[in-house]
């Protein structure tokens, strides 16, 4: 348990950052490429604000992730032990892909007003996204080779046969890679738009506010209905490949067909229902695309190989968030094209603002959902949890360190944000750039 404990503290923390890490090269990359490409400083200058926030989650992010790693090795030495033979590939690719990011990161950062054709400098950007997101992709194999264990065969207790791109590029790798990007790329602009939502309602209304509202909303709807899809396909994924932790997750007891979708309710200890709302067939349709389909029911499996039922509330919890901020960002868009409706209104922005730590809260649900949800076991139908774990003692001791390095990390992270960018407001570093004795500005 303390194990447990200690792991899911940092992956925990970590995810705030690597999600980050993910999706902000991109939103970076894209507001540059806008601003080159109309002669706009706005976009230049959002582009080079959000450059500086995003090197201090980096720094955050490479400790998290390097205690992550010894942390692997350290308390769950008997899944290492079978990782390190199968799955290796594309561990070693994640170090590799996060070098790639971090090289071409320095390089973008100080080759700013550098070029005389700023495309140049856009360009740099390109391997920066490519590398964060490679990096994403790898790490996230490693976890569908959890849920899927594949490329390798244990004879008397051996393992043999060992083909590390059939375990990289196992069942779950499509829906797993898929949906840690889409989410991650939603996740990023929101937290943009809810920040910038939040300058607005503080008294911020130029045109370099506005412009940066517009692009991080618009972006969050595409990727919000990319989210969506990869979603359904999830849940297809789960109803071949892992029924149990559907059912676990829906309340699904018994085998049906035309199965209906819980939202919400509460169980007993009885494992009775209350209090839920049941869309009739959606459950069928989530899993095989069909109204009429037969779902698998609980009591198809042994019971101590059910995944524990509280999963339920995580699932809801991280679609309706997901669901909130499609919805946001769609109207967003209708309002802005078909309206006069004022966008700054302080209550449309307070919805905004929300959706910022909304959406984390459902990267944290997403993550402990599908990490519970394959529960017992660490390695799918080969290795239970209890078995990987480390027999040492002194993990109380080291989950006490790692708990007070978490909220150093955290107060230098925002404390170092804060001062960053609440000493330097955007208008004043606009204003001394369009005041410059130079005959370019520094957006150019």
């Amino acid at each position: 348990m303390l194990s447990r404990l200690l792991t899911s503290l940092t992956l925990g923390f970590h995810i705030i950052f690597a999600t980050l890490g993910v999706g902000v090269p991109l939103m970076i990359s894209v507001a540059e490429w806008i601003g080159i490409k109309r002669n706009d400083p706005h976009y230049l200058l959002l582009a080079r604000r959000w450059t500086r926030g995003f090197v201090i989650t980096v720094a955050i992010g490479v400790v998290t992730g390097t205690a992550i790693g010894l942390q692997l090795s350290l308390l769950w030495p008997s899944f290492m032990q079978v990782a390190g033979q199968v799955i290796s590939l594309p561990l070693f690719m994640e170090t590799f892909a996060f070098f790639f990011e971090a090289i071409f990161l320095g390089i973008y950062i100080y080759t700013w007003d550098r070029f005389k054709k700023p495309i140049y400098h856009w360009i740099i950007s390109i391997p920066v996204v490519i590398g964060s997101s490679m990096s994403a992709f790898f790490i996230s194999t490693v976890n569908a080779f959890m849920n899927a264990p594949r490329g390798f065969k244990i004879e008397n207790d051996v393992l043999t046969d060992i083909q590390p791109l059939v375990a990289m590029f196992n069942p779950a790798t499509p829906t797993k890679v898929s949906h840690v990007l889409a989410t991650a790329y939603l996740t990023s602009a929101f937290v943009l738009a809810a920040i910038t939502a939040f300058l607005i309602l503080k008294g911020r209304t130029g045109a370099y506010y506005k412009k940066a509202l517009k692009l991080t909303m618009v972006a969050s709807f595409i990727f919000a209905v990319a989210t969506v899809l990869v979603g359904d396909f999830a849940g297809k994924y789960l109803a071949e490949y892992q029924p149990e932790k559907l059912a676990a997750a829906e309340w699904h007891f018994e085998t049906e067909e035309g199965a209906g979708l819980i939202v919400g309710g509460i169980l007993d200890e009885n494992n009775e229902i209350k209090y839920a709302v049941t869309l009739p067939k959606l459950l069928s349709i989530l899993a095989h695309g069909n109204p009429n389909s037969e779902v698998i029911g609980l009591e198809e499996f042994a019971e101590n190989e059910i995944p524990p039922l509280f999963i339920h509330y995580l699932f809801d919890l991280m679609v309706m968030i997901g669901m909130y901020l499609a919805f946001i960002s769609f109207l967003y868009i209708v309002l802005r094209k078909f309206t006069r409706f004022n966008l700054h209104n302080k209550w449309f922005l307070f919805l905004i603002v929300l959706g910022g730590p909304l959406s984390m809260f459902a990267i944290e649900f997403g993550w402990i959902f599908s990490e519970v949800g394959r529960q017992p076991w660490i390695l799918y139908q080969v290795m239970e949890t209890g078995h990987a774990a480390t027999t040492a003692d002194h993990v109380g001791t080291m989950l006490i360190l790692f708990l007070l390095l978490y909220i150093v990390l955290a107060v230098i992270c925002i404390t170092v944000l804060r001062k960053m960018f609440k000493d330097n407001p955007a208008e004043v570093e606009f204003e001394e750039a369009s005041h410059s004795t130079n005959n370019e500005t520094p957006f150019h």
